[in-house]
């Protein structure tokens, strides 16, 4: 795996991926995490740095390293709030599913006129394609929108990394968000990844991230195919 040796130190990069993955489920509650020699080996760094993130890990109270019987995930949801209220992906994963990330492409884009991103962030700028699968499932196509100033970041980090992870590394503070949510025929590429016919009904889900200034930093279109498993959002009385 490439990891971008002109910013935040390795083992930290490797520390966000390997945290993305717990949340995630892809290495579930009450089970160990890859031994150190196959992380080093995935990674291409050395042992000093896989311990690094792992401590990292170990202090945030997600892992629980043991004497002989290897580094245990003991916490998959995040730091506690005041408020209880559970993520999507956190009420997945406490039902047992895994969720992971698939790049498709990163690359600068001119937008089209008369359409949302050129109003956002004008002629061009990034597009990112993720495809999210659902215990290895296609569950979600979602395309990011971000302004053309990103353009020299290592896009290929967003393989493994959180999108707000990857823009907090860019130097970008995230203020506030806003979700807006339809029913949309699925448009043939996403429909393909998606495997479904084109045309067929699923959940669309828009969302602006914008910065302290109020500038919009990110503008993503999601498809979800909610016949594989509905949207759920938590609410606390």
């Amino acid at each position: 795996m490439n990891l971008s040796r002109n910013k935040r130190p390795l083992y930290m990069q490797i520390k966000n991926i390997l945290k993305d993955r717990i949340l995630h489920g892809q290495y579930p509650l009450d089970t160990n995490i890859p031994p150190e020699p196959r992380l080093e080996e995935e990674f291409g760094v050395s042992k000093i740095t896989i311990r690094g993130a792992i401590k990292e890990l170990v202090q945030e109270g997600y892992l629980e390293p043991s004497s002989g019987r290897g580094t245990r995930v003991v916490r998959n949801t995040k730091a506690v709030k005041r408020s209880t209220r559970k993520s999507f992906t956190e009420l997945l994963v406490e039902e047992g599913h895994a969720m992971r990330k698939k790049l498709l492409s990163a690359a600068i884009a001119r937008h089209e006129p008369e359409t949302e991103q050129r109003r956002l962030h004008g002629e061009a700028g990034i597009k990112v394609e993720r495809l999210y699968l659902l215990d290895e499932a296609p569950y979600i196509h979602y395309a990011h929108y971000l302004p053309a100033r990103l353009e020299k970041a290592d896009l290929s980090a967003l393989a493994e990394q959180s999108l707000y992870g990857f823009l907090e590394e860019s130097g970008i503070v995230l203020a506030s968000f806003r979700d807006a949510f339809a029913v949309s025929a699925a448009p043939s590429d996403v429909a393909s990844h998606l495997r479904l016919t084109p045309g067929a009904p699923v959940l669309k889900r828009l969302r602006y991230a914008y910065d302290e200034a109020g500038a919009v930093v990110e503008y993503s279109e999601g498809y979800y195919n909610t016949a594989l498993q509905h949207y759920v959002v938590n609410y606390e009385a």
